[in-house]
């Protein structure tokens, strides 16, 4: 696994020269379909109506308090239908799998032909939702939080990027794509007040320093 981590990160700092060899394609005008956040103005008044408060505790957390990749329809579970919605040209077999198909990550700006390179991203993690107020949520909210497909909740994007973001808010981790960074914030945001999550401090800078050069 490390050598293919490896692959992802030279593809993303060199992409026009590694494209002929890892399949890396000329990022597409439109980026993932993720629903729409809220615009920035209407992000910082959100932003400014969330509570803040100290990081809560990991106590207690599981990935498996917040059930995902629920089935939707069919024989489609949550991240099959997120690698429709974000992909372009997208090939799905009789068990809803994804066997082609081009994924452009907002991320990095790295476009992927193979879902295997793609994860499906939380906006707000699971567990930095935990520690912002999920963990008194019941199973069947956290379900609903981990599939949401009406919020700017879930994005597919190339996986190591999502995993360098890990459980990080905005005031350790931003998108490496400087130019995605206001739609991040929004949808941050977006999502955070819509189930009403609190935020830290240095969280909330970093968002309204975001915002503010919208």
């Amino acid at each position: 696994m490390p050598g293919i981590y490896a692959r992802h990160i030279a593809v993303a700092a060199s992409a026009a020269a590694l494209a002929a060899t890892t399949g890396l394609l000329t990022a597409p005008s439109a980026q993932a379909a993720m629903p729409t956040p809220v615009s920035a103005s209407t992000a910082r008044t959100y932003l400014s109506q969330l509570t803040v408060a100290a990081e809560g505790s990991s106590s207690g957390y599981s990935r498996d308090k917040f059930p995902h990749w629920i089935t939707q329809s069919g024989a489609c579970n949550t991240r099959e239908v997120v690698l429709k919605r974000d992909g372009t040209g997208v090939v799905q077999d009789s068990s809803c799998a994804a066997t082609s198909g081009s994924w452009y990550s907002p991320y990095d700006g790295a476009t992927w032909t193979a879902a295997s390179d793609v994860d499906i991203d939380h906006m707000v993690p699971l567990a930095e939702a935990w520690r912002s107020g999920a963990s008194s949520w019941t199973n069947a909210q956290r379900q609903s939080f981990a599939n949401d497909l009406t919020r700017p909740q879930l994005i597919a994007v190339t996986d190591n990027v999502n995993q360098s973001k890990s459980d990080q808010d905005p005031g350790d981790w931003l998108p490496p794509r400087t130019a995605y960074r206001c739609t991040y914030a929004r949808a941050w945001v977006h999502v955070k007040h819509h189930y009403d999550l609190r935020v830290d401090s240095a969280e909330k800078s970093a968002l309204q320093s975001v915002l503010n050069a919208c």
